[in-house]
């Protein structure tokens, strides 16, 4: 993928989609370095909502990180955060069962995030990992808040390197969400 010109996604909705280390989130986080750098956008009128698990590796592949990885200044923005951790659900599982209390796990913690954001939208709305929330969560929630915001800019996995024996019913209902997702932004792009 080469370098967006990130002008043209000021004051409008995009969201990046890909597989796993595809640069989703680096992009991300330049276009927070973007906001803040070149367009001189207040930090506290950014939120940004990181759903994604702390960065690891598994079997070989890249999995998570957060988009303060990738720019440290992205700190002074509004990063509406939740305690603890996000769980990476089908690769911290040993079964369906393990699998469906990480998703709960992630959906409680995401869903107060986004709440907190709902009750005071800014301006420019950040979402590092959206299917996290989205194997739980409502699409239409989900572009509710989207609009609340004048600038969005968010990615999810879209992918198949992460499953496992237990994960397909899962693994098909991330994707078919994530479509309908990109139905509904203006701008999408895929990273792979």
């Amino acid at each position: 993928m080469e370098e967006l010109d990130f002008e043209k996604y000021f004051g409008h909705r995009t969201l990046l989609y890909g597989e796993t280390n595809t640069g989703k989130t680096y992009y991300t986080a330049k276009f927070v370095q973007y906001l803040l750098e070149i367009k001189k956008i207040t930090p506290e009128d950014i939120s940004i909502l990181d759903f994604a698990p702390k960065l690891a590796y598994f079997n070989n592949l890249k999995i998570g990180g957060r988009i303060q990885d990738y720019y440290e200044n992205s700190v002074k923005c509004n990063n509406i955060n939740f305690k603890g951790d996000i769980i990476p659900p089908r690769l911290k599982a040993k079964n369906k069962n393990d699998m469906y209390n990480n998703i709960c796990h992630n959906f409680n913690k995401i869903y107060e995030i986004i709440e907190i954001y709902n009750i005071s939208p800014t301006p420019v709305l950040i979402i590092n990992d959206i299917s996290l929330y989205l194997h739980l969560g409502s699409t239409r929630y989900l572009i509710n808040t989207i609009n609340k915001s004048n600038t969005f800019f968010g990615n999810s996995y879209y992918g198949s390197s992460i499953s496992s024996k237990f994960s397909k019913l899962i693994s098909i209902k991330e994707k078919r969400k994530v479509e309908s997702l990109l139905k509904n932004v203006e701008n999408s792009f895929t990273t792979t």
